[in-house]
């Protein structure tokens, strides 16, 4: 049977090339889509590596005020008199808010391993893991013991310390950075699982979290992060901005909860998805109309032989199962060179972490069905059409 199928396609490959063509092409779109949907599920899995349930972001807008104008005591003020408010638990300072797409990346070396790594970077300050729910798996996070220390204190997540010491252990190892042509000596006191500051959807890479001290720092932070209390209402923004007002009143304040700005920002990114979604689906519904199409020209033009076959003795089932595994068939074939040309991107690594192995036996699996699945919506009518040809009215059709 399989060999008789293959026979009647390959005399036919004339009129079913541009159909095959559309099948690859079809499976090529639903392919994409399927790897960038399984990719973004594959990264909201990952962890975080911080809560934030209950964090307020607030953006201090200090206009053109210079890092030196800027009294390093109002830091301690502002976490002072936050923390006399009932509803605030934790206050604590850094570089950017999560869920924003800002990074800071810097180079950083080892002299015990020589390597040299490209990293994303925060300043952080002592109270922010407890603003932010982030959890130390090894070592400590910074508190007043690295006050005027030599080097300066320093966390890593995973990921960065197996870079900078691969085969090492990374607490109380010392490494360098270098920023705008001077060189920091830094020393790991702890390290993080993970730290992804821009959502689920980021890819993991490198952080490193060096500490913010607002004596000794050259740089000055625009981001106050407060952990409050649960459940606590958004009408609390009001008395937050006023209190920071009794601070400095010539000074700005954006107050958003995390949790709304995660929200913003999956929705900001799952719209390309959405959109590609629902362009795949119409140009699937094209394909279906093309495919019904000829598979319903294809099954006209062969009622003399399907009456043939009829009278010789072949059953109404049989000519059914026949037309649609022939569009089956042909289906498999524009499958398979699809998949001879996308399993290119594993294997070079083209598209790094994007397309994994796992993410594209997923988006193939998913593909084949959406595909098999359309094949056999087109062939059922057609199929069934021709296996109810009278055998007698078919033999004598021009």
């Amino acid at each position: 049977m399989l060999r008789h199928l293959l026979k009647l396609t390959w005399k036919r490959k004339s009129r079913n090339l541009m159909l095959s063509l559309e099948i690859l092409v079809a499976f090529a779109i639903v392919f994409g889509i399927a790897a960038v949907g399984l990719r973004y599920l594959e990264l909201y899995r990952l962890p975080l590596g911080f809560d934030g349930t209950d964090t307020w972001k607030i953006d201090v807008q200090m206009g053109d005020a210079k890092p030196e104008q800027v009294d390093p005591g109002t830091y301690d003020r502002i976490r002072r008199d936050l923390l006399e408010l009932p509803q605030v638990r934790a206050v604590g300072f850094a570089s950017f808010t999560p869920y924003q797409l800002s990074s800071w990346t810097s180079s950083f070396k080892s002299p015990q391993t020589g390597a040299d790594i490209r990293s994303n970077r925060i300043d952080a300050s002592d109270d922010l893991a407890a603003a932010l729910g982030m959890r130390v798996v090894a070592g400590r996070w910074f508190d007043a013991r690295d006050e005027g220390a030599q080097t300066l204190p320093a966390v890593l997540n995973r990921r960065m310390a197996a870079a900078l010491f691969p085969g090492r252990q990374a607490l109380g190892q010392r490494f360098t950075g270098t920023e705008k042509s001077s060189v920091t000596t830094f020393q790991v006191i702890g390290l993080v699982d993970e730290f992804r500051n821009k959502g689920p959807f980021m890819t993991p890479t490198n952080f490193t979290i060096t500490r913010f001290a607002p004596h000794t720092s050259a740089a000055r932070l625009r981001t106050v992060l407060v952990k409050v209390a649960p459940n606590t209402p958004r009408a609390f923004e009001a008395q937050l901005n006023a209190r920071l007002k009794l601070i400095r009143n010539d000074w700005g304040y954006q107050i958003e909860p995390l949790k709304s700005m995660r929200a913003s920002l999956m929705k900001e990114q799952l719209m390309p998805l959405a959109v590609m979604g629902v362009i795949a689906v119409f140009m699937l519904v094209m394909v279906a109309f093309g495919l019904f199409g000829v598979l319903w020209q294809n099954t006209t033009r062969r009622i003399p032989e399907i009456g043939l076959r009829r009278a010789v003795g072949a059953s109404a089932t049989h000519i059914y199962r026949q037309i649609v595994a022939e569009q089956l068939l042909l289906s498999s074939v524009a499958i398979g060179v699809g998949l001879a040309l996308l399993v290119q991107l594993p294997l070079t690594g083209a598209l790094g972490d994007m397309l994994g192995w796992t993410v594209f036996g997923g988006a193939a699996a998913l593909s084949m069905g959406v595909i098999y699945l359309l094949s056999l919506l087109c062939a059922l009518y057609p199929g069934w059409r021709a296996s109810r040809l009278d055998p007698s009215a078919a033999l004598h059709y021009e």
